[in-house]
């Protein structure tokens, strides 16, 4: 089976070709180019990698945030598309699930985040148990105090682990030693995540858990700037 992922949530995005539940070629977004530009062309090589194309994909797998506005809207909207024109199954995927489950067997809570600009962060906190993974409330935009917070006051006594992209802005703050000390560990997490949500749609679509390309949204936690400036009383348009 055939499985094409993508990742256009931020700049550190990737494109991955999984045969058979290995990848085996992916692209990572290493410029400035906007995804319009670079996704297409993106896709075109690894399946040139692969030795394929589009029509012999069994499966689209997309991240869906949390993320910037643009990425997500390409990426989903790309993705759409291809499930039309190649009736192809869609399976959206959490980039910060993905993050969270990237460590493999990690057990008990399990604390994604990464950098959102304006001083805040993207986070979601999760719990295995039993090979089982449960989201623990709300993916959040926050800073990095809020997020580590509200995750305190979840796990309680319990250690943590966390994962992030940016590990620095967790345990540069005050009271991390002492996390450390009562049992909590911080990976640092491969920006290359195209190749694990193409994993976790993988074990979704063998569930039947398919997402209708009509409903599939992202999600971005929070507004756009567009918007954000749009809604600003202080926005006026002279």
């Amino acid at each position: 089976m055939l499985t094409l992922a993508i990742d256009t949530c931020e700049a550190r995005g990737s494109v991955a070709l999984r045969r058979d539940g290995l990848t085996i070629t992916l692209r990572k977004h290493v410029d400035s180019s906007d995804y319009s530009e670079w996704l297409l062309p993106a896709v075109d090589k690894v399946l040139a990698e692969g030795g394929t194309r589009m029509e012999h994909v069994y499966l689209l797998a997309v991240a869906t945030g949390p993320g910037s506005f643009t990425g997500l809207r390409v990426g989903l909207t790309t993705v759409k598309a291809w499930a039309e024109v190649y009736g192809k199954p869609i399976v959206g995927v959490s980039r910060l699930e993905a993050m969270a489950r990237s460590q493999g067997g990690v057990a008990g809570f399990v604390a994604a985040c990464y950098h959102a600009q304006r001083g805040q962060m993207f986070g979601g906190l999760y719990r295995s148990m039993n090979g089982q993974w449960m989201g623990m409330g709300d993916e959040m935009v926050v800073s990095a105090e809020e997020f580590v917070a509200l995750v305190e006051k979840q796990a309680g006594a319990e250690a943590i682990t966390w994962i992030s992209l940016d590990p620095g802005l967790i345990t540069k703050l005050e009271g991390w030693k002492q996390r450390v000390a009562r049992g909590d560990t911080i990976y640092g997490c491969t920006p290359e995540l195209a190749s694990t949500i193409g994993a976790l749609a993988e074990e979704r679509a063998a569930r039947g858990e398919f997402s209708d390309p009509l409903e599939l949204d992202a999600n971005y936690v929070r507004r756009s700037d567009a918007e954000i400036l749009w809604k600003s009383p202080s926005a006026n348009v002279r």
